[in-house]
């Protein structure tokens, strides 16, 4: 049985947020996003590590996971770590290292499904220090008792803008620590097809997020990516066909909603919540119904 399961992404429900240039977190406190979770269906939610950091300001690791479970979720994701692959030394990695033990604390005291990361500070690096880096940290990740990591595949990413690319770094891993974090905002905007997906190792497949948009490139990626997302089904990309296919992968964990809009932001918090449970729900089920539809 493949599952319908909806996580409401960090960004997707954070509302009025600064991503990238100002305050990114959330208004919305953890109670009354957890609330509003549980109240539209969604089975588990994200934290940014900046978010994460303001609500250990006013509440222990243990208070956010009772919330949590309280309301009856049980999906979380913890997100998102940089500049792990950089020489030990380095301020960058430093500050990469401190921010690890954060994210794999909550990860663990919180019961993460998964951690995020990537290379969204577009950190050249080269491949073999990429694939060594990530089996090293994903093998920290299983000594201390933290969930999958996944590298989230994007086309700024300077080093791995491709599916090939990120599945040779994580090839070193064990696949039970590490593997691969699917945005089909990302498949779309890199011209990946539904049936290009099937190269992925279905161990592998850690995380999958459903996001819409538009084929034409904005002329600032960086400014299309955070502000003019679209909710699933609301855009040109093919959500039927992905969803289908990495079914058939199978994929059987929650599905992110990763919808980085202003106009989804601007709403209040009850129609951030219900919108982008009855968008991702019909995008699902149109996916059931496309791959009921293959041959």
């Amino acid at each position: 049985m493949t599952s319908s399961d909806v996580l409401g992404s960090y960004w997707t429900v954070a509302g009025p947020v600064e991503i990238g240039t100002g305050r990114e977190w959330s208004l919305f406190d953890w109670p009354e996003r957890c609330a509003q979770a549980a109240r539209v269906g969604m089975t588990g939610l994200g934290l940014w590590h900046t978010d994460l950091e303001h609500l250990l300001e006013s509440r222990t690791m243990g208070e956010l996971r009772t919330i949590f479970v309280d309301a009856g979720l049980r999906d979380l994701e913890i997100e998102f770590l940089n500049d792990w692959f950089v020489e030990e030394g380095d301020d960058r990695r430093t500050a990469s290292d401190a921010q690890r033990d954060l994210l794999f604390t909550a990860a663990v005291e919180l019961g993460a499904h998964h951690v995020k990361l990537g290379n969204l500070r577009r950190t050249p690096a080269s491949t073999a220090q990429l694939t060594d880096g990530f089996a090293a940290l994903c093998a920290d990740a299983a000594g201390r008792g933290v969930p999958p990591m996944a590298y989230e595949l994007m086309p700024f990413d300077v080093n791995a803008p491709s599916l090939a690319g990120v599945l040779e770094i994580v090839s070193a891993s064990d696949p039970a620590h590490g593997g691969i974090a699917i945005d089909t905002w990302h498949l779309g905007k890199l011209g990946i097809t539904a049936e290009d997906l099937r190269v992925i190792p279905p161990e592998r497949l850690v995380h999958v997020e459903l996001s819409d948009g538009t084929v034409a490139n904005m002329p600032d990626h960086s400014h299309e990516t955070t502000r003019h997302r679209r909710l699933p089904g609301e855009g040109e990309f093919d959500i039927p066909g992905y969803v289908a296919v990495l079914r058939e992968l199978g994929y059987d964990g929650p599905w992110g909603v990763e919808v980085l809009s202003d106009a989804l932001r601007a709403l209040p918090i009850d129609e951030i919540f219900q919108r982008t449970t009855d968008t991702t729900s019909a995008a699902l089920g149109a996916g059931v119904a496309a791959g009921q539809e293959r041959p």
